[in-house]
């Protein structure tokens, strides 16, 4: 049975049809209908978060997700995080760390690591480490991991209080 449904979703701010089999999961969509290999497939039990994307804002595990599910809705995939800067100073803080080694895990633990920043800013070392921990890595041990991803807090939180700083100081001559 060769039953294929109409979808329309967003994908990294464009807008895409496609007609797709119920069964399809959301990460077999991406890679092999829209060619986004950067999330990639490893347990398929939702586990191992290599497959891990946004839907409406909300990081989700693709091999969980039908592409059905997501008609109507926004995906972004690791492709569209770094294509838009977001998480430059995160992927530089990865290489300069070694938090990368096979490659493998590294768009699922930038997914992961990229709403720890934007949910946690003030989160502490042991913190990180568990909201990393869910995703797998076999590679780095996550010692490097979880290094990298304090570095880029421990700068943003640097950054934020220059620029309260400056805003104090540019407001007192006024």
């Amino acid at each position: 049975m060769n039953d294929l449904h109409p979808i329309h979703l967003t994908v990294n701010g464009r807008s895409t049809r496609c007609s797709v089999e119920p069964r399809q999961h959301l990460v077999d969509f991406l890679r092999e209908d829209l060619g986004l290999t950067g999330s990639h497939l490893g347990c398929e039990h939702g586990v191992c978060g290599a497959c891990t994307v946004r839907l409406d804002g909300q990081v989700v595990r693709g091999c969980l997700v039908l592409a059905v599910q997501a008609d109507g809705r926004a995906v972004e995939t690791v492709e569209g995080v770094t294509d838009s800067g977001r998480l430059r100073d995160l992927q530089d803080a990865f290489m300069r760390r070694n938090a990368l080694q096979c490659g493998y895990c590294t768009s699922g633990m930038l997914m992961a690591a990229g709403e720890l920043l934007d949910t946690r800013p003030d989160a502490s070392r042991e913190e990180v480490r568990v909201w990393m921990s869910g995703n797998y890595c076999r590679c780095t041990g996550y010692h490097a991991i979880v290094d990298a991803v304090c570095d880029v807090l421990a700068s943003r939180r640097a950054a934020a209080v220059l620029a309260q700083a400056g805003s104090v100081t540019s407001g007192a001559g006024a």
